[in-house]
């Protein structure tokens, strides 16, 4: 039971400077580390107030009651850490990894959690106590309080498992977030923009989400019905694949098989798969690890599909719906992805370089216009890749291989790895 967010939020608080915060921080991260001289951060009822954090690691303290307003705590890391009551209102943590940190009765109204990884995170009710506005911490009321993210930007944030049962994200704007099997009953998204949001199996029983935007969102398994849903905006959004869809995933598989048999055999046999604007959900699995070299996929929706280790050099893709999608260490050479939208796609040691043609002449890949929000491509290999026009806002190109890559007219401010072209 821990004191939290008040109209005077640093009443009986402890104030600490910048100087002995970063003394706390480097004993903490000795701590995490494992070397000398460490000691595990606790800092409860600690008013931080305006301080900087950014890029430093605070995983597993405890920083319970404590208050963050303002703070600079851009890429900071907490994950696991207790800020149970905690209040982070305004606070900059884009980019901030709070995978399992317990939020319970937390305060993250205004905050900026862009591109955030808040998987597995806690922001259900708790039990707080609340200061004396003149006796502070010696005179405290004891109230029952839900995590708060009203008004929150969460822009491209992970959420995949967050516990949101009775939160309130009143006006939050959760556009182009991953919210996959999320736990939201009885949770307050009135007014809400989660537009393009992914929402795979997320439980929505009991949730005001009346005036929400989920134009564009992903929905596959919510069920909506359970829900308070007057005036939500659905123009666009994904659901389950329907009944025609599923009922080609013979077909499908039998195209997928053929075109194997045709890299296998040098042409003999099989034919390249004409997969051209079909749902290819109904595959799940199927397209993992699989050879699609030269297939036509041109508008397709592959979203949430596991695609590891798939074979698509030279493939067409132009325009295909890869929201989600895994190609973590795809062999994507001379791949053409012109107008594709790859939002939140997993590209992780993907090779995304020029296909060789022999006779010395070789074809880039194309990502001319891509769709690239947020998308993880770290370690992926784009040796002289097109990507004029792209829209990369967030994305992680940390690690990636950027030589020869064309980037005009790309939009690059924001992402990450990339920063000496913006």
């Amino acid at each position: 039971m821990f004191a939290s967010h008040s109209a005077v939020p640093s009443a009986g608080r402890q104030r600490l400077s910048q100087g002995e915060l970063d003394i706390i921080l480097y004993a903490h991260e000795r701590f995490i580390g494992g070397r000398p001289g460490g000691k595990r951060a606790s800092l409860r009822f600690v008013d931080f107030s305006g301080l900087n954090f950014q890029q430093r690691i605070l995983d597993d303290a405890d920083l319970s009651a404590s208050v963050f307003e303002a703070c600079l705590m851009a890429g900071v890391r907490l994950e696991r850490a207790n800020l149970f009551g905690s209040d982070l209102r305004k606070a900059d943590l884009r980019g901030a990894i709070l995978r399992r940190a317990d939020l319970r009765g937390a305060c993250l109204r205004g905050a900026n959690l862009s591109g955030a990884d808040l998987s597995g995170a806690d922001f259900r009710e708790g039990q707080v106590a609340v200061p004396h506005l003149r006796k502070g911490l010696a005179s405290l009321r004891h109230e029952s309080r839900a995590g708060v993210i009203d008004d929150a930007i969460l822009h491209g944030a992970t959420l995949d498992g967050s516990l949101l049962d009775g939160a309130s994200a009143f006006a939050a704007d959760f556009t182009d977030c991953s919210l996959r099997g999320a736990k939201m009953s009885g949770a307050n998204l009135k007014d809400a923009n989660l537009t393009g949001a992914m929402m795979e199996g997320a439980e929505v029983a009991g949730a005001n989400l009346e005036n929400a935007n989920f134009e564009g969102a992903v929905l596959t398994g919510v069920e909506l019905f359970r829900a308070r849903t007057l005036g939500a905006k659905m123009g666009g959004a994904l659901t389950e694949p329907n009944a025609a869809a599923m009922g080609r995933l013979d077909e499908l598989t039998a195209m997928v098989k053929a075109n194997e048999t045709w890299c296998r055999t040098g042409g003999r046999e099989g034919a390249p798969a004409r997969l051209h604007g079909l749902d290819l959900r109904p595959l799940g699995d199927g397209l993992r690890r699989a050879w699609l070299t030269a297939a036509n996929l041109a508008g397709a929706c592959l979203v949430g599909l596991d695609l590891t280790g798939v074979q698509l050099q030279g493939a067409n893709l132009e325009r295909a719906d890869l929201r989600g999608a895994t190609l973590c260490d795809a062999d994507l050479r001379g791949v053409r992805l012109t107008g594709a939208n790859l939002t939140k796609t997993d590209l992780r040691s993907a090779k995304l370089g020029a296909l060789p043609l022999g006779g010395g002449r070789v074809t880039p890949a194309h990502l001319n216009s891509a769709v690239m929000r947020y998308a993880q491509v770290q370690t992926a290999d784009l040796t002289a890749a097109v990507l004029d026009g792209a829209d990369l806002r967030g994305a992680d190109f940390t690690g990636a291989i950027t030589t020869g890559a064309s980037f005009v007219a790309a939009e690059t401010a924001s992402a990450i790895g990339l920063e000496a072209r913006a």
